[in-house]
């Protein structure tokens, strides 16, 4: 059911949109390549079974932890489909 000058499933695309966009941005953070012995932000070492089941890890649990925080904290909103982020 569209709206005003909206088409039909303008509504699910912005939903399909908004997902794919959370989900390439999820792939980004995934780490790659060999991981570190030692955390990049305090230098604690990481533990063997951590880095076997992460590949590329960079962080211990409790800097990762931390920087997803401040990642979440800071996150922006989806403004595919305000009216606001139109009318400029």
């Amino acid at each position: 059911m569209a709206g005003g000058w909206s088409r039909d499933g303008a509504v699910q695309d912005q939903i399909d949109a908004s997902v794919e966009d959370a989900v390439k941005h999820a792939r980004s953070q995934l780490g790659t390549g060999e991981s570190r012995r030692d955390c990049v932000d305090c230098g604690e070492d990481i533990p063997e079974a951590r880095r076997n089941a992460i590949p590329g890890v960079q962080r211990c649990i409790s800097c990762q932890e931390a920087t997803d925080e401040d990642q979440r904290l800071t996150s922006t909103i989806n403004r595919r489909g305000s009216k606001d982020s139109q009318l400029r």
